[in-house]
Parts: structure tokens; C-alpha cells; sequence
């Protein structure tokens, strides 16, 4: 079995191929449990390339916060340019992760070429991703209605681009 490596926020990021965990983070505010391990699970148990694959995540291991907005802001950033393949999720809730700083993440990275849309039918409002739906297909980007079907059209976009 090839490896899966997890690089979470601020912490290094390898060279290689990779796939960045977009979407709502859950907040301390309102906790509900992260969809990220799921997707890294789901990436782990479809990944057949020769090479390890990383996944970025941009959650804090332990739960520790960046010193600076700015800091993970940057970090965000940077992991998603490197990344072979931006994986959008968004079982996006109003209560819990609206998901509002992921609309412009979107709208950033529509037209990368690397960006895959997953968006739950049966999400507590999926009537607010009907717009990024719409984006995504004007754009080509794959959309997807199970985490498991986004997994792997991001891992489709890493092999179109040869980084396996």
C-alpha cells in the first residue's frame, strides 16, 4: 500500500503530490466534528499512485491556534497553491460552518484547473451551494455529492496532471 502522509496547518509542506483540504472548519464556538479526517480517509484508501501522496489540512494538530491570522491565512494560502489538487467540500451549515471564507477560496482557485467540488445534497443547507455549483460547472470542475466521489475526482485531477 503507498503511503499518505497528513500535513496540518503551518507545519512544513513537502514538495510532491498533494491534495488541499478545502472547506469550513469547524469553530470552537459552535463544535461539530470535522469532515477532514473522513476525506483524508477516503484519499487514503483510493490513492494507488507510486509516489506518497500528502494531504494538507487546514486544521490545527492538537487544536492549536496560529499565533496570527495573518500566519494561517498564509499558510492556506501557500498549501493551496502547492497543492496538485484543491478537494472543496462543503456540507456547509449557517449554524455551525457557514463556509464563507471557502465562497472566495473558491472563486480563487474555479479556474486553477486542480479544484474539485463535493457539496452533500443532504447538508443542513445545501440550498447556498447551489451558486458554487453552478460556478463549478461553468468552469469544468467536477461535482460531487458524496465525500467518497470527491476523493477520487481529486485524485483524477492528480493523475491528469501526471503527479502520481
Amino acid at each position: 500500500m503507498n503511503s499518505v502522509n497528513l500535513v496540518m496547518a503551518r507545519e512544513p509542506i513537502p514538495n510532491g503530490t498533494s491534495v488541499f483540504l478545502a472547506g469550513p472548519t469547524p469553530d470552537k464556538s459552535a463544535p461539530v466534528p470535522s469532515w477532514r479526517p473522513r476525506a483524508a480517509d477516503a484519499l487514503s484508501a483510493q490513492w494507488t499512485g507510486a509516489q506518497p501522496l500528502t494531504v494538507l489540512s487546514p486544521e490545527s494538530r492538537h487544536g492549536q491556534r496560529a499565533d496570527r491570522y495573518e500566519t494561517q491565512v498564509d499558510w492556506e494560502t501557500d498549501a493551496r497553491a502547492a497543492a496538485s489538487a484543491i478537494l472543496f467540500w462543503i456540507p456547509r451549515d449557517l449554524r455551525t460552518m457557514p463556509a464563507m471564507t471557502t465562497n472566495v477560496e473558491f472563486g480563487l482557485d474555479v479556474a486553477s484547473g486542480r479544484a474539485v467540488l463535493g457539496c452533500p445534497p443532504d447538508c443542513p443547507n445545501p440550498e447556498r451551494n447551489r451558486y458554487l455549483i453552478y460556478v463549478a460547472r461553468r468552469h469544468g470542475v467536477p461535482v460531487c455529492t458524496t465525500l467518497t466521489d470527491t476523493a477520487a475526482a481529486a485524485l483524477a485531477v492528480v493523475a491528469a496532471a501526471g503527479a502520481q
